[in-house]
Parts: C-alpha cells; structure tokens; sequence
C-alpha cells in the first residue's frame, strides 16, 4: 500500500487530468466523517476542475434530516457514500439506514454503493425498495478478478441492473486484479457483463485515482475503458466519458471528460 502513503491533492489531480484529457472530477470520500466532506467541499470551492463532491453523513443517525438541510446548501454537494464494503452484509437493508436513504432525494441527493460481491443481494432490496432514488454501484461491486471468478458475481449483477434507477461505475477493476501481472484480457469478460447488463446509458467512467497506482496509473485506466468503448459502444463515447455523470450526479458544468 506504500503508493497511497502521502497526500494527493488538487494540484496533482488537474496535471492528471490535463494529460488525460479529463475537462473534470467527481471526488469521493474515504473518510467516514463529516470533517472531510467539508474538506472536500472546501476544495471543490477552490478548483473549478472538482465538478462535484460525493460525502459522507451519518445515514443512520436520528439527526439525518438536520445534517442534509444543513448539507444542502452547498452546490457542489452531488450525493453521500458509506463504506459499506467494510460492514456486515445486510448493513443496506438495516432499519436507521434505510431511514436515512429515504431522505435524500428530496434534497437531490445521489447515494454511491460501494460493497463487494457478497452483498449485492441486499444491495438489491435497498434500491428495488427506493425506485425513485439515484444509485450508483462503484467499482462494479468489486468482482474477484484474481481469482477468475464471474459467479455469483455475474448473476448478481444482472439482477441488480434491472432496476433502472441503478447506474453503475466502470472503475477499480485493476485492483481487483493482480497488482503486478494484470493483463487487459483479465478485465475483458467483467467488462462485457457489465456493459451487456447496464447499457451503455447507464455506464460511468471513473478512474479510482490515486488507488488505482496500486496496479496502473491514470492513464492506463482510463485507456482500458476508452478501447473497450470504441470497439463495443462507440456512438456512447461522450456519455460513458462525462454526459452519464453530469445526468446521473445533476452537475452543474457541463463537460464532457468526467471522472469518478
């Protein structure tokens, strides 16, 4: 993990972004605190590149409606993740957590679903329950592609996209391969699940960065899923690489080079 021990900020970002031709960001959170959505909302007022943020608040707490009025005064506040990839399988379809998701669209607000395989069943009851609600699972709930594994993954996944409310991330697949000898045709067969099972329109290009430098660097991310888009979705270049965020996330800049 020693590539991920220091800080990444800004600055670092936009030379990325300028070399990748990327117009802006959506930055996410890995802090479970309110401290660092205003971190990140801080940053977002300072760089016009961070298009918009995606933070954390206590879902399940009772206060949950005082902390998204407070929260919805910031315009660049797009929607909120748990690390739920971290908690027990049914934390989704737990009773205060679900209170809380019922609150968020009427503040707008998006949620991002980050869980690995095992919990993509209760992933299910929670946006099957909430049918209006903006989801978005990252990193396509995390396959095992070390190990070669595409079910019950692949099922799953299938089940999962009939909600249409439900878009899905094209992102941290590298790490979910081998670090070191990855090779494109690992990622091939999960790409072609998900696309086949989301659709194109549905489809969100992010980069994990900085935890993909745990197996590539930004441009061999992004360079993985723009050569499977011009040989498998062309036509859906500009919507994968921006236009989906920009609907899905309600953002306001308008760009076309987008990335989670």
């Amino acid at each position: 993990m020693s590539p991920l021990k220091r800080d990444f900020l800004p600055e670092e970002l936009e030379r990325e972004c300028d070399a990748n031709g990327i117009d802006g960001s959506v930055v996410v959170q890995v802090d479970q605190s309110e401290d660092e959505t205003h971190f990140l909302l801080d940053l977002a007022g300072k760089y016009e590149r961070i298009a918009g943020v995606v933070g954390w608040i206590d879902l399940r707490s009772e206060r949950v409606e005082e902390r998204l009025q407070f929260f919805s005064q910031f315009k660049k506040l797009c929607g909120f993740r748990h690390i739920a990839q971290a908690e027990p399988d049914d934390f989704l379809v737990g009773r205060d957590f679900a209170r809380g998701i019922a609150r968020l669209r009427e503040y707008g607000f998006t949620y991002d679903i980050l869980i690995y395989p095992s919990q993509l069943s209760a992933a299910a009851q929670l946006v099957s329950r909430f049918p209006e609600q903006r989801f978005v699972v990252n990193h396509a709930a995390k396959p095992f592609i070390k190990a070669g594994s595409r079910e019950p993954w692949t099922s799953h996944v299938k089940a999962i996209a009939q909600n249409t409310n439900l878009f899905c991330k094209v992102s941290g697949l590298v790490t979910e391969a081998d670090w070191v000898n990855w090779k494109t045709e690992d990622i091939l067969p999960y790409l072609d699940v998900v696309f086949e099972a989301f659709g194109p329109e549905r489809l969100m290009f992010g980069s994990d960065w900085p935890v993909c430098l745990l197996a590539a660097d930004y441009g061999q991310v992004k360079r993985l899923v723009e050569t499977y888009v011009k040989t498998h979705a062309s036509k859906h270049m500009l919507d994968i690489f921006g236009g989906n965020a920009i609907r899905f996330y309600g953002l306001k800049a308008a760009s076309h080079g987008l990335a989670a």
